[in-house]
């Protein structure tokens, strides 16, 4: 085994017997161990008692974090004519239709979130077997197959951030930086658990969010109790 450095050390020795936090706690424990030489991303996962294999189980959907990701968000968009123009006027990165297929096939994917216009759909219907699996298929369901293209690369480049339930029940995202300030992590960290929340789907029985987490990049995670992550401030 590997031996840990110093650092490591004292920052898993910091979150020993330390369980479910308040979120202000937890907060205060995993920003105040977030010492690597870059701005890590402060993650959340929560565990929920849901079955992705089906259907009625599944959770997804989005939340414009208040106080942004702190990550600069790259939008594809594929759109022609006025929309195609609209969506350069909001801010989008790229922008294309078979051209942009094309680039993607190639083995080219410069962005971090895809946007499309109905009238793309079978042209990005072609690019399932590779923007699928990286989460970056445009879905109606999340708002990213939409006419209004300046509202969702508005939204991306505000700080939504999308969700899906992963196998296992488990939801996790990065909800800001280290070099937030603990109030503005606090109200991210809240807003997203309150729409994961409200994504609660039908077939889900018993206790539905069993287990919160946060993390650093870097440092160990430390649990956040339930009650306190989704009562309001």
């Amino acid at each position: 085994m590997a031996k840990l450095g110093k650092r490591t050390r004292a920052a898993r020795e910091a979150v020993v017997g330390k369980e479910n936090l308040t979120v202000e706690e937890a907060v205060a424990l995993v920003k105040g161990n977030a010492n690597a030489k870059f701005d890590e991303t402060i993650e959340i996962a929560l565990n929920l008692g849901v079955d992705t294999r089906h259907a009625d189980q599944m959770v997804r959907g989005t939340v414009v974090l208040p106080n942004g990701t702190g990550k600069t968000m790259r939008v594809a968009v594929f759109a022609r004519g006025d929309k195609a123009d609209e969506a350069k006027a909001a801010g989008a990165d790229i922008v294309g239709a078979e051209d942009l297929m094309e680039t993607i096939q190639g083995g080219t994917i410069e962005f971090d979130r895809c946007i499309a216009t109905p009238d793309m759909m079978p042209i990005v219907g072609r690019l399932g077997k590779i923007l699928g699996p990286r989460n970056l298929m445009p879905n109606p369901k999340v708002g990213t197959v939409t006419p209004d293209v300046t509202t969702a690369v508005q939204a991306a480049k505000g700080g939504e951030v999308q969700f899906r339930a992963e196998k296992g029940g488990v939801v996790h995202a990065g909800v800001g930086k280290a070099s937030f300030d603990e109030a503005k992590l606090v109200e991210n960290i809240r807003s997203f658990c309150d729409a994961v929340a409200k994504a609660k789907p039908s077939g889900a029985k018993g206790s539905y969010m069993q287990k919160i987490s946060l993390s650093s990049t870097m440092g160990p995670g430390v649990t956040i109790d339930v009650a306190a992550a989704t009562a309001q401030a």
